[in-house]
Parts: C-alpha cells; structure tokens; sequence
C-alpha cells in the first residue's frame, strides 16, 4: 500500500548530485541522425492510421507517469504484460547525463510485466499532441525505442495502447550490467534536465503514490543512495524500510 515504505533515496540526496548545466544541444552518436519535421510528421500520420479503435490511448511506464506533457480526458492504472522497466538506453550525453557522466536512460525492455498507467488523448487536437509527444521522444534516428502498439489490462478491461519500446538491435541498447554498475551511473549522471538520481526519485515516487511496487527500482534507488552517500558524505540517511 502507498506510503508502508520509506525510500533509502531521498531528496537530500538529489540535491548532492544536482548541477546547473546549460543545455549542450543535440550530440548526434556515429551512425544516427538528426529526426527532421517529415520525420516527425511520418511518425505522427502513422499512428493516426494504425490507431486500433476510436480511443486514442497512451501507455506511460516512466516519465510520462510524472510528467505526461500531453492532454489527456482519462486515465487508468494498467498491467503490459511481456515487457519490464529497465535501464537499458545509453549513452546519454546531453539530458540527464554528460561526455564526462554519460546518462542512462530507462525503457520498456521484453520480458515481465510492467504496472504503468495508460492515458486517452483527446480527440480534438490529437494530431497537435501527437506532435508534441513525438518530439519529446525522438530526436535521432534510427530510433533507439520506436513507437508500438502493445496490449494493455485494465480493471476495467484490456486495451490497444501507444508507447515507446526499446529496439534491441539498436546500437544504444546497453544489456548485461548489474545492479551495482547501473546504480553507478545513476549516482552520478546529470544533464541539463537535471540528475539520473533525479529521475529515479520522481518515477518511484509517483509509481508507490499509485499503489505500484517495482522491486527492481526499489532495489536501485536503495543502491543509488549507498553510492551517494559514499561518494557525498551524506550519513544521516533514513533507514531503508523496502518490505520485500
């Protein structure tokens, strides 16, 4: 149940991670491109015209469970089944990591179960959200998690949804890294949009404040604050009362 757990990660630790850093611009890695309007106008046209039904919904894992950015009439907590949070997507040099702290980014990877929340857009504008949701996404190509229609569950039934989920034959797919490795690069990666630790805590705050226990981020953020309190001098953090 919301709020049984108290986070090992805290705010206090974000802030020690925390840096003002200008917005580098687009760092382009070997290989990709930069996505175009056409790109994105693409994109957009082919959801509209493989969207399932009437209802236009859209499933968020992450960050669009803290900060849609879209509009958005309704929304429901639900269940994709054959996929998982992972922090799979690197490198990141520009968001929330650096050349010097490259980021790593979390995305829908095969295998497990994901509790999430899925939204319906609206009908009026939905071509203008769309747009804004693309472009919030992409910014290279060949994209690295594409959009997809994936099956959800519901209380209230199941349903087709949009998301975004990671290629694995693209180049930046990161597989193979522990627990304790990931957890390195979360402690210490900050980009312009703020901190990987940054990230961290908001997604798992807002996933317990759902009523939604992800045991994998629970094991992170526990390894995240140990990492920046070793690193920062922080000694006098909660204990963590995880439960399982």
């Amino acid at each position: 149940m919301p709020g049984t757990r108290r986070m090992r990660l805290t705010r206090r630790h974000v802030d020690l991670v925390q840096r003002a850093i200008p917005d580098p611009g687009p760092k382009l890695l070997p290989g990709f491109r930069a996505a175009t309007d056409a790109d994105y106008a693409e994109a957009v046209d082919g959801m509209l015209a493989s969207c399932p039904g009437e209802d236009f919904w859209l499933f968020g894992y992450g960050s669009l469970i803290w900060n849609p950015e879209t509009a958005f009439e309704e929304k429901r907590l639900a269940r994709a089944m054959g996929w998982h949070r992972r922090f799979c997507l690197g490198p990141d040099y520009r968001y929330r990591g650096s050349h010097d702290r490259p980021g790593l980014m979390m995305a829908l990877d095969r295998g497990g179960q994901c509790a999430g929340m899925v939204y319906r857009l609206p009908q009026k504008g939905l071509e203008a959200e769309l747009h804004r949701l693309i472009r919030r996404e992409l910014s290279q190509l060949p994209s690295a998690f594409p959009w997809r229609w994936i099956n959800v569950r519901t209380e209230q039934g199941s349903l087709r949804a949009l998301t975004f989920a990671m290629d694995r034959k693209n180049p930046r797919y990161v597989a193979g890294l522990s627990d304790e490795e990931i957890a390195a690069v979360l402690a210490s990666a900050c980009g312009f949009r703020g901190s990987m630790a940054e990230y961290l805590f908001s997604t798992i705050t807002m996933l317990e404040n759902l009523g939604i226990h992800d045991r994998n981020l629970w094991r992170l953020q526990a390894l995240v604050a140990e990492r920046i309190e070793a690193e920062g001098g922080l000694t006098d953090a909660p204990p963590d009362h995880a439960g399982g």
